[in-house]
């Protein structure tokens, strides 16, 4: 139960015109590391905010995991957070079932997850199914050595390929590959790479919904460029390193705008706790 908590979820209604009706809400796993826990919340706020359909958002915590004897790996020197991994326990946690999206916690959504989730699954039922992942396909190598808060940077192939999947849950091979004891024991080359699937498995969508703030450029004479989802993946705003990087200011809005929410709800609830202490 601890590790299957939900955050609550989005109110809006769904529209049918863009995701078809689900009797559940759509599901969002998360990258949580205690050291990025704002960015967490930043994200999480950003996703909900823009949602037109209801959303169920979790974040993927290790220690709920290692409590629950889903996950044993010993962490490795080259893993800069604590979901390096357990991000593909995504399936496995989702129970196997339907499309679920994974994002790391450094993501700021500016526009509607209905329309991501639209554009990458295909209407057509049988390619749909022949899918078994969907993510951005960069061709993306960092320059600089360290990132973050100066955790070591790495290069690899499909590099940012496994920062943001949609993942079709009851595919065969996802639920073959990626269960608790794969996830605990196979290299990162097999997991990242997604080395259990042949190429015409994996799906795409543009690079705007996993917008690579510092390599992914806009034109400001092609709107396709516009980022739809930015993702600070060398380090956002919340480190001081990364205070005035790219797109630093709207990470920071939304984390002034959630601060004051949170704020307001704490004034309400004293409020509220006086009324109910001079009435007695």
């Amino acid at each position: 139960a601890l590790l299957l908590r939900s955050i609550p979820l989005a109110t809006a209604q769904i529209q049918t015109m863009t995701v078809p009706p689900s009797p559940e809400p759509f599901r969002v796993f998360v990258g949580y590391d205690p050291k990025e826990h704002e960015a967490y919340e930043v994200c999480r706020r950003s996703l909900i905010r823009h949602a037109t359909v209801p959303l169920d958002v979790r974040p993927i915590r290790q220690p709920d995991l290692r409590a629950s004897g889903l996950y044993w790996r010993t962490r490795g020197h080259m893993e800069s957070t604590e979901f390096s991994f357990t991000r593909f326990l995504t399936p496995f946690l989702a129970g196997y079932r339907g499309w679920a999206l994974f994002i790391d916690c450094d993501f700021l959504y500016l526009a509607d997850v209905a329309e991501l989730i639209a554009s990458a699954v295909p209407s057509d039922a049988a390619a749909a199914k022949r899918l078994a992942v969907v993510c951005v396909k960069h061709e993306y190598t960092p320059l600089e050595a360290t990132k973050m808060d100066g955790v070591m940077q790495t290069v690899y192939p499909r590099k940012n390929w496994s920062s943001m999947v949609l993942y079709n849950c009851a595919h065969p091979k996802n639920v073959a590959a990626l269960t608790p004891d794969a996830v605990s024991t196979k290299t990162g080359a097999f997991l990242h790479r997604f080395s259990w699937l042949d190429d015409d498995e994996i799906g795409e969508v543009p690079f705007v919904w996993n917008f690579l703030v510092g390599h992914n450029k806009v034109d400001p004479d092609d709107p396709t460029t516009q980022p739809k989802a930015l993702h600070y993946t060398c380090g956002g705003p919340w480190f001081d390193r990364y205070r005035d990087c790219e797109f630093a200011d709207l990470w920071i809005k939304e984390a002034e705008e959630l601060r004051a929410e949170k704020e307001k709800r704490r004034a309400e609830k004293e409020r509220l706790e006086l009324e109910d202490d001079e009435g007695n």
